[in-house]
Formats: C-alpha cells, sequence, structure tokens
C-alpha cells in the first residue's frame, strides 16, 4: 500500500512539474509580483526617469543628477488551506481529494519555481495537519506527501477554526488558498477581513458527475459529514442544488472581495488554474 501511495506521488510530481515550468510559473509570476521595491544601488539620470526615483543625496554629493534604483521584493508567503472532510473524500475513487492534490501540487511547484515560501493546513472540524512556511524540493516533497497520504480524523468542516490558527502564523501580507467544496456555511465579515488584509483565493471543488448518476426518485441518504441519514426526493432536486450552492459561493466571494474559481471534480487542473490566474490578470474573477 506504501509503495503504491509512493508510486502516486512521484508520477503526480512527474505530471505537474513540466506544466508548471512551461505554462503556470509565467502566469503565476505576472500575479503574485510581490509588495515593495527593495533599493539596490543608484546610477546616473537618464531623460526619461521618474524624476521621483532620484537621490538627492548622491545627486549633491557628486554634481550629477542620480537616481535610485532598485529591485521588486519578490518572496512571496503561500498558504494552502485544504479541506479533507467527509464530504471532499467521497465519490467515484474520491475524485475530489485526487483534485486536491494535482491543485495542491500546481501550487506548490509554481510558488516553488518562483522562490516562494508555501506552508500547508489541512483541516475538517480539527486541525489536521499544520506546516510551517518553507522552501526548496524536500519541503515541497513534504507537501506534496500529506496531500496524497494524510487520512483525517475529523468528519465536518470547521473553517473559522483554521483561520484562527493561520492568522496565529501570519502576521504579516500572504497569498491564501482555501480548496474547498464549500457546503458550510460561511461567515462573510470573516472572509472579508481577510481579503482586506491577504490576497485571499477560494477554489470551490465540486462533483456533479457522481451526484448526477443517482438514480431518480426516494432514496435514503447518508450526510457523510455528520452521519444522519433522511429519505431525499432525488428527481431533479440534485442538479437544482448544486446550482443554487455555486451561485451562493460566487455571491459570497464576490461580496467579501475574494477572488474565486469554480471547478468540476477530475477536470483539467492546469487549464483551470491558469485560466483563474489570466483572469486575474485581466482584473476578473470566476
Amino acid at each position: 500500500m506504501l509503495d503504491e501511495i509512493d508510486n502516486r506521488l512521484r508520477l503526480l510530481e512527474l505530471k505537474c512539474r513540466r506544466p508548471v515550468e512551461q505554462l503556470l510559473a509565467g502566469a503565476y509570476r505576472s500575479v503574485f509580483r510581490g509588495r515593495g521595491v527593495e533599493f539596490e544601488d543608484v546610477r546616473p539620470y537618464y531623460p526619461g526617469d521618474d524624476v521621483r526615483t532620484m537621490d538627492w543625496k548622491v545627486t549633491a554629493r557628486t554634481g550629477e543628477p542620480h537616481v535610485k534604483r532598485g529591485i521588486e521584493e519578490r518572496e512571496q508567503c503561500i498558504y494552502l488551506l485544504v479541506d479533507l472532510s467527509a464530504s471532499m473524500l467521497h465519490g467515484k475513487q474520491s475524485a475530489k481529494r485526487q483534485t486536491l492534490a494535482e491543485l495542491g501540487t500546481l501550487l506548490i511547484l509554481a510558488a516553488l519555481k518562483n522562490q516562494d515560501r508555501v506552508a500547508l493546513i489541512l483541516f475538517t472540524d480539527e486541525l489536521e495537519l499544520v506546516v510551517p512556511p518553507g522552501r526548496g524540493r524536500s519541503h515541497a516533497l513534504r507537501l506534496m506527501d500529506a496531500l496524497v497520504r494524510h487520512e483525517p480524523r475529523g468528519r465536518g468542516t470547521d473553517l473559522l477554526k483554521v483561520l484562527d490558527t493561520f492568522e496565529q502564523m501570519e502576521r504579516s501580507h500572504a497569498v491564501v488558498f482555501i480548496l474547498s467544496d464549500f457546503l458550510f456555511d460561511l461567515d462573510g465579515s470573516r472572509l472579508r477581513t481577510l481579503a482586506y488584509k491577504h490576497d485571499l483565493n477560494a477554489i470551490r471543488i465540486h462533483d456533479t458527475q457522481s451526484v448526477s448518476s443517482l438514480p431518480a426518485g426516494l432514496l435514503r441518504m447518508q450526510d457523510a459529514e455528520t452521519g444522519r441519514q433522511q429519505v431525499v426526493d432525488l428527481k431533479g432536486k440534485t442538479e437544482v442544488e448544486d446550482v443554487a450552492l455555486e451561485v451562493r459561493f460566487k455571491e459570497e466571494m464576490f461580496e467579501a472581495g475574494a477572488n474565486f474559481l469554480s471547478m468540476e471534480a477530475g477536470s483539467h487542473c492546469l487549464e483551470a488554474l491558469v485560466g483563474f490566474l489570466q483572469k486575474r490578470q485581466r482584473g476578473a474573477s470566476g
């Protein structure tokens, strides 16, 4: 069993590394550019230079105009908050979990390519795993291993608990990705506060294919997170509920000021992620 998981991990890295280097890294860098400019040195003034960059002390000392030259502060801290509740693990061959692992790996490798630090928090209604920010290939492999291998203890979802932990860990600006199906009530004011201070990105992974394959009519179903059973009339209901959840998710993220992406479990992760980043470059989201 462990050999099988190790093989999946190696295959996942091989699958994601080349697309990251060829397609994703550039889009990632364009969106997450850093938050300032760090002074590097001075150089002589050339016509057309911004006069606001003039170094008046050097100009006065040398008698010739000089401007400050800076380099962009590239380092970002990326946090992946990943939902491993029971609703994320059900479905045909855990399609949501596989999509989570691939999406997370793409983001981890893109951050690694750009020399950013990455942290991982896996959560259910408990804090499953907290890995502080780090960089380098060994750190990236540790995070990828957790995405593939970690067996959650909890079954429910408690986003507020994980947000409390994140805010204790990170006082300065960070880039935050929440990966979940968002099948729970959201605290709009808390999300607005988070989006105001940080670059908040929510990715909803839904699985309409497994739902649409269920037979129409009355069916006894069990809630994956609470274990409660009830008889549900599936005739035309599942599709309507999924549309309603999608609309609610987008409205709540828009009101919070968060960037958001909704995608089907098992769909092309690279295509979805690149499209999301390109929309962000154009100032759109969805």
